[in-house]
């Protein structure tokens, strides 16, 4: 009898905490690391580097390894690598920047051409460093005589790295946040306004760094699937599709483009879908490949 008797009491107060918890003040965090001079560090190019650099070693022991490639010979030697990372910085960066224009803002650009190299005025496009990458790997692998598949399979490997620092920096930015939220855990981003807000770049780090990392790795060592080139690669790019997705029901979209159609559709979504149908692709080519070698 006691217990019932205080229960409404006990449920206005949890329902109070949660409310309060509702609300959760964005961590002051400076989008700038440290400044020397003229010159400033951002967390958001600290990503970029931690990124690279991690999925470079990263990539390094996966190739070092030959248990895990067929007939115990890797694909392409660590030199091949090195010389293949700068290709890679290029692709990402200047494929990145050139979808983001094109994907979420030509028309500003072509209004203040000056605005296509302000990377800070809008950032990186995931899918336009996708293409630029796809690009960089098949033409340096065609000149070094490397499988090519197989580098996809490495790249994917490594991505889920950098995406996770890229994610982080998005959060320490207060960019690219969410939708209205009440959750518990929802933030208040000092650029959205005074309402509380997904933390939708927690989400994308957690699903397309951590989790999709953990998965391909799983594949690469349990199931050796270095072994039949292209599934690595088909497996990420599913994998991000989907994760993708999946957090744009979460994610507030671009302002300058909003949604494209039934107060959901985004052009986050519209770029995944032919991604998750080229990954069903590659996973499909790479099994039709492995079964009449």
């Amino acid at each position: 009898m006691f217990r019932q008797n205080n229960r409404p009491a006990r449920d206005k107060t949890l329902e109070t905490i949660a409310t309060r918890l509702a609300i959760l003040p964005f961590p002051e965090i400076d989008p700038v690391i440290f400044t020397i001079g003229p010159l400033a560090i951002h967390w958001y190019g600290l990503a970029y580097v931690a990124g690279i650099l991690i999925g470079w070693l990263y990539a390094r022991r996966i190739i070092q390894n030959a248990a895990l490639w067929r007939n115990g010979t890797p694909a392409f030697n660590p030199t091949q690598l090195d010389d293949f990372l700068l290709w890679a910085a290029g692709g990402i960066v200047l494929g990145g920047r050139i979808g983001y224009i094109l994907f979420y803002d030509l028309d500003s650009v072509l209004h203040n051409p000056i605005r296509a190299i302000e990377i800070w005025n809008g950032g990186m496009s995931f899918h336009g460093g996708l293409l630029g990458t796809t690009l960089a790997i098949v033409v340096f692998a065609r000149r070094n005589a490397i499988a090519v598949w197989s580098l996809f399979d490495v790249v994917a490997a490594v991505v889920p790295i950098g995406l996770f620092f890229g994610r982080i920096a998005n959060f320490i930015n207060g960019e690219l946040w969410g939708r209205l939220s009440s959750v518990p855990w929802a933030i208040v981003f000092p650029t959205g306004g005074p309402f509380a807000r997904h933390p939708s770049q927690l989400y994308e780090a957690a699903l397309e760094g951590i989790l999709l990392l953990v998965v391909l790795a799983y594949f690469v060592y349990r199931r050796n699937a270095l072994k039949v080139p292209g599934l690595i690669c088909g497996i990420f790019v599913c994998g991000y599709a989907a994760s993708r997705i999946f957090v744009e029901f979460f994610r507030e979209p671009d302002a300058q483009i909003g949604y494209l159609a039934g107060g959901w559709l985004t052009m986050g979504m519209v770029l995944s879908l032919p991604m998750a149908l080229a990954g069903m692709w590659a996973i499909a080519r790479a099994r039709r490949a492995a079964a009449t070698a």
